[in-house]
């Protein structure tokens, strides 16, 4: 989609502070090998007292073992790529060669099996929780999970489109005018050298006291493993012109983020925009 509607920058706009905190990219989406190697060492402990299989049987199992350890491969590397481009060199990335968008959504899926709650569930119970009035904003939705589950109006964006309700685009640049959602969602989707620009349409996008919410891998909030401080990451957030709410680092696979727009920094770019 190009271009987006009622988007206006002059010198009359107050504009919020540019996303100055640096959220690293872990790849912790996959499981730790500690964990893999006590879970291949009990494996092998329980497998020894099997009868062995068929030749047949073995094979299969061998050639289904290649293929997953080539499709995590294949998702491994298109995380990397994410991670370390910016959102419209992904968008370009994926419109060249568009089987590379289905390997990564393969693979995600894949992993999030493994995880015994998943974070856009309890996005989806938080807006269960609320009127379903709310107008939604998903940035990076994949497969609309979001949209499917709840009453709400959504607009569901991501780099690809693969279900008629999903709307392609860079997430910096998404076709909608200002203050038009209720509540912006990124479900462990700020990837990319410019993840700060997506935090800034989100702001642009939101009405006043809008939600934003923000589901993380919890590895990428871990200072002592170079991940980022999940403080000054907050405080980052505000001074775009936000205020914290909440912070739920409950669950040991992921964070949630809940933050809410100032209604006094609109209430200033709207008197700013009356004298323009």
């Amino acid at each position: 989609m190009k271009g987006r509607s009622g988007k206006r920058k002059g010198a009359g706009h107050n504009e919020p502070q540019k996303f100055q905190e640096p959220l690293r990219p872990k790849h912790s989406i996959n499981h730790k090998k500690k964990t893999h190697r006590q879970k291949n060492n009990a494996n092998q402990s329980s497998a020894s007292s099997k009868p062995p299989k068929s030749s047949s049987s073995n094979s299969s199992s061998f050639l289904d073992k290649i293929r997953a350890r080539l499709a995590g491969g294949h998702f491994r590397m298109i995380n990397e790529k994410l991670y370390t481009c910016s959102g419209r060199e992904a968008l370009d990335y994926f419109k060249e060669d568009p089987q590379f968008f289905d390997m990564y959504h393969t693979g995600y899926q894949e992993q999030m099996l493994h995880w015994p709650e998943q974070p856009i569930n309890i996005i989806i119970k938080w807006l269960k929780d609320h009127s379903s009035s709310l107008i939604l904003a998903d940035f990076g939705c994949g497969d609309a999970h979001l949209a499917k589950n709840v009453k709400n109006k959504v607009f569901s964006f991501d780099l690809v489109s693969k279900d008629p309700s999903v709307i392609a685009c860079d997430m910096s640049n998404v076709p909608l005018g200002p203050s038009s959602v209720d509540v912006a969602v990124f479900c462990l989707s700020l990837m990319g050298t410019n993840y700060a620009s997506y935090l800034e349409e989100a702001y642009r996008v939101l009405k006043p006291s809008g939600w934003l919410l923000i589901a993380e891998v919890k590895s990428r909030f871990d200072p002592n493993n170079g991940g980022a401080d999940p403080n000054r990451f907050s405080k980052a957030v505000c001074e775009l012109g936000f205020t914290s709410e909440l912070k739920d680092f409950s669950n040991k696979m992921f964070v949630l983020l809940y933050f809410k727009k100032k209604v006094c920094n609109v209430c200033r770019e709207d008197f700013a925009l009356f004298f323009y």
